[in-house]
């Protein structure tokens, strides 16, 4: 019996090294952090499968151009044979703004597979009319307990008032279930109070408007506060082929131009220079 427990436990032992290699720092307990998103050849194949579909097209692959690692749709094609036109909701002509939403939702439906998220994660928060009569939907994806940032989780719609699609872009997470279901277990380990406190402590690195690398420290007069906890998004440090998902504290540092400090809330660390806005 003994013999068998001792085997049990060699085994355990040896899995548990295959999965995470050691840590000089010495183990580690609760879930892996951060929590990284790869990229898949399957998702690359049914996001250029949704397009043909979409275009009604059977062979050969689309000229649309996809994200790296997300594979969700970068652009349309420059010129297609035959435009991609909204939904038609209504009896008028042109589109009221509450048919044209009524409009977009449906389509987002249509091509959620391309945009990269659940359509009930997507708020919108931009409508606007451009001077040249394109018209510009932009919406946020919401999948997680923090809001997304680091460029990614953004979704925007360029049409016009017929109703033509002329652009496409998106930068959302697909999987958010799956990722959030990751997420949930992570606690923040530095309140509001340590951050801004580790922030005036540090040198923090900083491209000013005319593009010159420089560091800032805070003085003791200036305004440096806590936005909120983000779900910041950045490739993965070594990788090519995945990106990494932090929590982090957004911090808000001075005025004339005000900047953003992004710090991870679990480790401590700086995720993010100073960004002017």
């Amino acid at each position: 019996m003994k013999l068998i427990l001792s085997i049990a436990i060699a085994l355990v032992t040896v899995s548990c090294a295959a999965i995470q290699p050691p840590d000089a720092a010495g183990p580690r307990s609760g879930p892996p952090y951060p929590v990284v998103f790869t990229e898949q050849t399957q998702r690359t194949d049914a996001s250029f499968l949704a397009f043909n579909r979409l275009a009604q097209v059977t062979t050969g692959q689309p000229g649309i151009e996809l994200q790296p690692i997300t594979a969700v749709i970068k652009s349309l094609p420059p010129a297609t044979a035959t435009p991609f036109y909204l939904p038609k909701v209504g009896v008028e002509a042109e589109m009221n703004e509450e048919e044209t939403r009524e409009s977009l939702r449906r389509f987002i439906n249509d091509w959620r597979v391309l945009i990269g998220a659940n359509p009930a994660h997507l708020s919108l928060v931009e409508r606007t009319d451009r001077p040249d009569g394109i018209k510009v939907a932009r919406y946020e994806q919401r999948p997680f307990r923090y809001p997304i940032r680091g460029g990614y989780g953004v979704l925007e719609i360029q049409f016009t008032a017929n109703r033509v699609l002329r652009n496409l872009s998106s930068t959302c997470i697909p999987d958010a279930e799956r990722l959030q279901a990751a997420l949930a277990p992570l606690v923040p380990k530095l309140t509001a109070e340590d951050a801004v406190k580790a922030v005036r402590a540090a040198d923090i690195p900083y491209t000013n408007p005319s593009g010159q690398q420089t560091t800032i420290r805070t003085s003791a007069s200036e305004d440096v506060s806590a936005v909120e906890l983000v779900t910041y998004v950045i490739p993965s440090t070594g990788r090519t082929d995945a990106l990494e998902l932090h929590i982090a504290w957004e911090i808000s540092v001075g005025s004339n131009p005000r900047k953003l400090v992004y710090l991870d809330a679990v480790d401590g660390k700086l995720i993010r220079s100073a960004i002017a806005l």
